[in-house]
């Protein structure tokens, strides 16, 4: 199984998290939402070679960390993963949206000068946003549009400038979510549980609860929930090469 948007540092007992997806053998991208964080939370990663961990500056925490970018931007060179990073358009963000801009494009700017990285990204309210940012700055590296919610001409466009997705339970309990992860190229999406801050039935989502998008996307795929796990599997082969 893979995660590949989980917030290990953020559920009460990480450690025990990380043992059980250790012992279930899952792959998982642990996602930071600060700069600062990201080095406790590599930590708890260490003797664990299926989990990564990314560095992130969350665009609903702008507002507050934006001074920690540089922190970010300096530890670039000795991580292949980013994440979570974006920009969010909700309105209770609106009023940091400038730094959000700035921040996202400088950081794009800067995984292209160091050859591209592996980026999970936030877009929720700003795909259009989002996807221009990207196309602007296309050496960024390999982009993975977390929970992408936008509307089907977003998705396509994302599509053709060649971004990936990971979708979860969450995301494909609704009849939206569902029409969109249809229209996403089978060969391009990965599952992700973004636990613990998403819900699943009634408690905080954990890592191995994507076996729920796993029988979601094989329904949807017409697969067998086997073919659905190895189309997963080879799917996150092809997009760690991408970013070789």
């Amino acid at each position: 199984m893979i995660d590949f948007h989980c917030h290990l540092d953020l559920y009460p007992e990480p450690e025990r998290v990380i043992r059980e997806c250790a012992a279930r053998r899952m792959y998982v991208l642990s996602v930071t939402t600060t700069p600062r964080a990201w080095s406790g939370t590599s930590a708890l990663a260490t003797g664990y070679e299926r989990i990564r961990t990314a560095i992130g500056l969350h665009p609903q925490l702008v507002g507050d960390r934006k001074r920690e970018l540089p922190q970010l931007l300096h530890l670039l060179p000795v991580t292949r993963y980013v994440g979570e990073v974006g920009l969010d358009g909700s309105p209770e963000f609106m009023p940091f949206w400038r730094d959000q801009v700035e921040v996202f494009e400088k950081l794009l700017e800067s995984c292209a000068s160091v050859g591209g990285r592996i980026l999970s990204v936030h877009s929720r309210r700003a795909e259009n946003e989002v996807l221009s940012r990207i196309e602007s700055c296309s050496g960024a590296g390999a982009i993975v549009l977390h929970w992408f919610s936008g509307r089907t001409r977003d998705l396509q466009r994302a599509i053709d400038i060649g971004c990936w997705f990971s979708v979860g339970p969450a995301m494909l309990r609704g009849k939206a979510g569902q029409k969109l992860a249809a229209l996403m190229p089978r060969s391009r999406v990965l599952t992700e549980s973004d636990g613990p801050f998403a819900s699943h039935q009634g408690r905080p989502a954990m890592p191995w609860d994507v076996e729920e998008a796993v029988r979601e996307l094989a329904s949807i795929w017409r697969l067998s929930i086997a073919s659905a796990e190895d189309q997963l599997l080879s799917n996150l082969r092809g997009l760690v090469a991408e970013q070789a």
